[in-house]
């Protein structure tokens, strides 16, 4: 049986359309022994409001638009995951598309959402933080609000909440100083924002931390696990003095370690090894691997709330900075 309309449901009750819609969305001025009929007609027929139908009327949609450069990131779809679960229960849906790490292609889903009339636009990754993405929201979402994940646009309708990744790998240089490394070295995979803040970091606690190590050491990863292991056999056979790599994602560092392990070197002992993201990946290679937490749920869930906040007329801090922590493991 097809989906009933609501103009069958006002013949039903004997009623004129105008009463079924003030029923339908919970509105004034219907006599209360009309509405119970109503009701248990809508309630018998399985009633549905079409919700685009309804958003031409009230000019919202309720549809979220989310997006990222590549949905294999998992750090970036488990973000998704709990800014879904926030705004889920407001009666929100969501569109999300993976763009591919290009600037017309980012520029491009920038549009695609405007067309989507979405009510509002989540950037995840501080890929987007770019020149083509900042002209594509001020071209076709000059008052749409937008938030970004660890990034920032300076445009009046953008909203940021970023980890602080910098002074995170810099406590993360105090802690392996601390715990006797005389030679660090960071491995890094794309050239993002984030990344560059995290090598920033490195290089700061370097100077301040291991004044009297060499240039700072920082070798480019790869893309794959293969690549990973690789990078860590050049750089310990070029540089056999670093005791300490650090990595700008948890998947590098589990990648180091099966290096480690295949050429039988010793973690900690000889080699000590941290993360960056605290994945569960994290406790599920062995050694489990130290990692610097930029606490993934408070940054996700603080966007969910601005986010709403603003939606409803609200005050919302436009930058927000989500302090990291250092989770100790094994691998250090």
């Amino acid at each position: 049986m097809g989906k009933v309309t609501i103009y069958e449901i006002a013949k039903q009750a004997g009623v004129s359309v105008s009463t079924v819609s003030r029923v339908v969305n919970n509105k004034a001025n219907v006599n209360e022994k009309t509405r119970k009929r109503v009701l248990a007609l809508l309630e018998k027929n399985n009633y549905s409001p079409n919700v685009a139908a309804r958003g031409l009327v009230t000019q919202s949609s309720k549809m979220i638009g989310i997006l990222l450069t590549d949905l294999r990131t998992t750090h970036h779809t488990e973000g998704i995951y709990y800014i879904q679960r926030e705004l889920e229960e407001c009666g929100y849906c969501f569109l999300i598309i993976n763009t591919g790490r290009g600037d017309e292609e980012k520029a491009q889903s920038v549009k695609v959402l405007r067309e989507r009339q979405v009510e509002a636009a989540i950037l995840i990754g501080s890929t987007f933080q770019s020149e083509a993405v900042k002209e594509a929201i001020a071209t076709y979402m000059p008052t749409i609000p937008v938030f970004l994940a660890n990034g920032q646009i300076d445009l009046e309708n953008c909203y940021s909440v970023v980890a602080d990744d910098q002074h995170g790998v810099y406590r993360a240089m105090e802690y392996l100083s601390r715990r006797g490394r005389r030679c660090p070295a960071f491995l890094v995979d794309y050239h993002t924002p984030s990344n560059e803040a995290k090598e920033r970091g490195f290089r700061d606690g370097c100077a301040h931390f291991f004044p009297h190590s060499p240039e700072p050491i920082i070798r480019e990863a790869g893309t794959d696990v293969a690549a990973y292991a690789a990078s860590a056999r050049e750089l310990l056979t070029s540089h056999p003095e670093v005791d300490a790599i650090i990595a700008s994602e948890d998947v590098i560092a589990a990648g180091v370690l099966k290096a480690l392990n295949e050429e039988a070197i010793s973690v900690p002992g000889r080699v000590a090894v941290m993360g960056i993201n605290n994945s569960a990946l994290a406790e599920l290679v062995s050694p489990s691997l130290t990692s610097l937490d930029n606490r993934l749920l408070d940054l996700s869930i603080t966007i969910a709330h601005n986010l709403r906040s603003v939606l409803q007329g609200k005050e919302a801090a436009k930058n927000t900075l989500v302090s990291a922590t250092i989770r100790e493991r094994e691998s250090t």
